[in-house]
């Protein structure tokens, strides 16, 4: 199992860094150093406040409740820092990186029981 979280974190890394020469995307900085920093620290924080709070509610359940939930909750942080990169981060498009591995992502973790 730990060898299949790490490859997929390998996978992913690789995959970043193909889609940003292909696609020539360069970063341009990070959020922290805008005027968003606020936004997007209170942003994380509100996000994973709520999912924390559920958290005790959802490992008592099923195993397949516990896959949704994490997708869930990849989906929103990834969904927000993209959200947060293309209003903050202007003249870069390195929201589309963020949205193609968001993408990408929640496939593999939806179908996670055919790796296994």
């Amino acid at each position: 199992m730990l060898i299949l979280i790490l490859g997929l974190i390998l996978f992913l890394y690789v995959l970043e860094r193909i889609i940003t020469t292909l696609f020539g995307i360069k970063k341009k900085g990070k959020i922290s150093e805008t005027t968003g920093k606020k936004v997007d620290r209170w942003g994380r924080v509100i996000i994973l406040v709520f999912y924390l709070g559920a958290l005790p509610f959802v490992v008592t359940k099923d195993v397949n409740v516990i896959k949704w939930y994490f997708a869930l909750y990849l989906l929103f942080a990834m969904g927000f820092q993209s959200i947060m990169e293309w209003k903050y981060l202007k003249n870069s498009k390195q929201y589309i990186t963020t949205l193609i591995l968001l993408m990408l992502s929640e496939a593999i973790l939806i179908n996670i029981e055919y790796f296994l």
